[in-house]
């Protein structure tokens, strides 16, 4: 296509089973108004804390909060794509075209703790596996942890490694960052918003885009300084050879859109729980008062 597609990017989710999903549903009714050709998640859409500190022999203790782990992960995939199921029932109803986007999940590190968890106790192999997760059933084409997709020229992980220490990449500036991976590139995993392009003398662009955090609650490990990064999604234009045309899509935008105020004052409203103990929400309402 001459002047390239759109994707929409959409960064880590940590779903668990006490956290809010709300803005999964403004997410999938921005999808069904935008319309993109692909979504791509960055993967650790399930946050799967029961395997956090996984040791053996205590699988079958956690056997209750594995289930509602992955129980939480398909109430939020049947949230995310329910505007667009619904838009494409009344599109059938009315003999009108479906709007059927290319669906794309690299798997995260959190996902792996499935992997993990097998390969430290290979009795435990068959009774869990990637297939609990439920990704395929809600349409995804789903991508091995570190897999390299490439789409329209842009490549796309859960994050990119340096070679030889297989970690990823990091503390270093987006420049940087383009001149090691040496491709355009899109990534979730870390809690950051991280934005540039370089310029090559052939008139090529390469564009490089890192941001790990596209949910309403905080993470407590981040400590009280952690939890200030900016959420939402990512819309692409135009996206052709690893280039495009950004517009960044907050989840403050979202909630105003399809709920008609600010999130702080959302949550406020409706997780008052959740509000009071979130840094987050507490320096959103500061910011948006001052």
């Amino acid at each position: 296509m001459e002047q390239g597609r759109k994707h929409l990017f959409i960064p880590d989710f940590q779903v668990t089973p006490d956290t809010p999903l709300d803005h999964l549903d403004w997410i999938g009714q921005f999808i069904v108004d935008k319309q993109p050709d692909v979504v791509v998640h960055a993967g650790d859409f399930n946050d799967l804390e029961s395997l956090s500190s996984y040791d053996r022999g205590k699988l079958k203790a956690e056997g209750k909060r594995y289930k509602a782990d992955m129980e939480a992960g398909k109430v939020a995939n049947d949230i995310l794509w329910r505007s667009l199921n619904q838009y494409n029932a009344n599109q059938v109803k009315n003999h009108k075209k479906q709007y059927t986007p290319e669906k794309h999940l690299t798997l995260g590190n959190h996902e792996y703790r499935i992997m993990r968890v097998t390969e430290d106790d290979p009795s435990m192999e068959g009774y869990m596996g990637y297939q609990d997760l439920g990704y395929e059933e809600a349409g995804w084409t789903v991508h091995d942890f570190l897999d390299v997709v490439e789409i329209d020229g842009l490549c796309y992980s859960h994050f990119f490694a340096n070679p030889m220490s297989g970690r990823p990449w990091g503390g270093h500036s987006m420049d940087t960052r383009l001149k090691n991976i040496g491709y355009s590139f899109v990534q979730g995993h870390q809690q950051i918003c991280l934005i540039g392009t370089r310029a090559l003398t052939n008139g090529a662009v390469l564009r490089g885009l890192v941001c790990g955090a596209c949910y309403l609650h905080d993470e407590d490990y981040r400590g009280k300084q952690g939890n200030s990064e900016w959420r939402g999604v990512f819309l692409l234009h135009e996206v052709r050879n690893g280039n495009y045309s950004l517009c960044e899509v907050s989840l403050d935008y979202l909630c105003l859109k399809y709920e008609g105020m600010p999130v702080w004052r959302y949550m406020e409203k409706n997780y008052k729980r959740i509000f009071e103990s979130s840094l987050w929400m507490q320096k959103q309402k500061r910011m948006s008062t001052h």
